[in-house]
């Protein structure tokens, strides 16, 4: 791989890597997103893996290169397959997303994230309000899927809950943010679009997971990953008449995505 100085040529290279390594990602994730997050990370190049099942997906884990655990339909079965993957990843050395969908809303979704927070998540991506939620400890904040706060409002809470949990904060809105509590890059690729159809956050987060083992810098493996999936929705919503045509395009765009856009067309700073 070409050695490349700026966040877009190295964005641009971890493309390249992922694309010739097909790295296997396994997805414990809600009932909404599976299609458009094993279609997503097919379409970008790695090999989608849905295991949830409580009898299987420590074992998983183990052999899969990274795992993302998204909390958006919870249920006592799964909550304890999710414990006992993270747990398995974080052993074998393997990185994990943890997606918080809508923490806040509830008790035991709030104690479900912070439970899972325990286990040293290696990127936490998750909007606004569900970083806000979180970094209060789940009181007040959460509103569904949707994110009643700008990324901006809550840049500074991202830093201190990376800082506090010691992992990498991913939060996407407007404008979104990757930081370690220490570093902060700020990614501006993206389109309205992508908010009005459900689970394109999943799949980012899926996404994330993908770039992970391709890199030992996560802040930048993360920021890569949300400026190539913003580039897609920024390419599909430019053929698209509405939200049905645009979830089609963004799997094409993320599929027909060459390095050599994203050199050119990331924006992180």
């Amino acid at each position: 791989m070409a050695s490349h100085n700026t966040a877009s040529d190295q964005a641009a290279d971890l493309l390249a890597a992922l694309r010739q390594r097909r790295p296997l990602v396994q997805n414990i994730t809600n009932y909404v997103a599976m299609d458009l997050s094993a279609n997503g990370l097919l379409a970008i190049g790695a090999s989608p893996a849905m295991v949830h099942a409580v009898e299987e997906a420590a074992s998983f884990a183990v052999l899969a290169e990274a795992l993302v655990v998204n909390i958006g339909t919870l249920s006592a079965a799964w909550v304890e397959a999710m414990t006992q993957a993270a747990r398995a990843a974080g052993a074998a050395g393997r990185p994990w997303v943890l997606d918080p969908v809508a923490v806040g809303a509830t008790d035991f979704r709030n104690r479900t994230a912070r439970d899972l927070c325990t286990l040293r998540p290696t990127v936490i991506r998750g909007n606004a309000s569900e970083i806000l939620a979180l970094h209060q400890q789940g009181q007040g904040g959460g509103h569904g899927v949707d994110s009643r706060h700008s990324s901006d409002e809550a840049r500074e809470v991202a830093r201190d809950l990376a800082r506090s949990l010691g992992c990498v904060v991913a939060m996407t809105g407007a404008v979104d943010y990757v930081t370690d509590g220490d570093r902060l890059l700020a990614v501006e690729n993206g389109h309205p679009l992508l908010g009005l159809v459900t689970a394109t956050g999943c799949t980012v987060s899926a996404i994330v997971a993908a770039f992970l083992p391709l890199s030992n810098d996560p802040v930048m493996a993360a920021a890569a990953a949300l400026a190539v999936f913003g580039l897609a929705g920024e390419q599909a919503a430019a053929g698209a008449a509405g939200p049905g045509s645009f979830r089609v395009g963004l799997l094409d765009a993320l599929y027909q995505l060459t390095p050599d856009d994203v050199r050119t067309g990331a924006r992180i700073r």
